[in-house]
């Protein structure tokens, strides 16, 4: 086993460059949404609500989120690189999935908690109900929740990288500046 004594002994260090061509980033947004413990338990626990609502199923929230938050982390990607040239390697792109994933799934919580205790004023029946039901919904939502949702966006966050790494991106063989004409980066 190689020991990893510095940052550049990490697995996925090689420079990349982008596939040419949208293919390649509609297949990596693809398969970034379809992230195996969702796809893998839909068939077995069918969801029972599937209108768009309170009652939509967590899964297909989040595979529709994840439809959404894919491409759109790809092209911030992209963005970037054709910006500064940065991320140059997989490992560079898993992590800013991993950030970009980790701070959407928490913005999205934070919007359903608030959502939710705003929602919640309007079913109550007095100013009382109403501040009990808003300390429940954040304590529930926002305390409780938060965590989970972080967790659960991360790791699907590392999924979507790494399928976006692989597919959306190639390696990049290191031109040596033989002549020292080439730009400094």
């Amino acid at each position: 086993m190689k020991r990893i004594d510095s940052y550049g002994d990490l697995p996925g260090q090689t420079t990349i460059h982008a596939r040419a061509g949208t293919l390649p980033l509609v297949l990596a947004s693809l398969a970034g949404a379809a992230w195996p413990p969702l796809i893998l338990t839909l068939p077995l626990w069918p969801p029972q609500a599937l209108e768009f609502g309170r009652d939509l199923d967590w899964r297909l929230t989040v595979l529709i989120v994840g439809l959404i938050a894919a491409p759109l982390i790809l092209l911030r990607i992209r963005a970037e690189r054709a910006r500064d040239g940065r991320p140059s390697t997989r490992l560079g792109v898993v992590w800013r999935f991993l950030l970009f994933g980790g701070l959407a799934a928490a913005a999205l919580q934070v919007i359903l908690a608030l959502g939710m205790s705003i929602l919640g004023w309007f079913e109550a029946g007095g100013v009382t109900a109403a501040l009990g039901a808003t300390e429940t919904t954040l304590l529930i939502f926002g305390v409780g929740g938060l965590p989970i949702a972080i967790v659960v966006g991360v790791s699907y966050a590392l999924w979507a990288g790494l399928c976006a790494a692989f597919i959306a991106f190639e390696a990049r063989p290191v031109v040596k500046d033989r002549l020292g004409l080439m730009p400094k980066r």
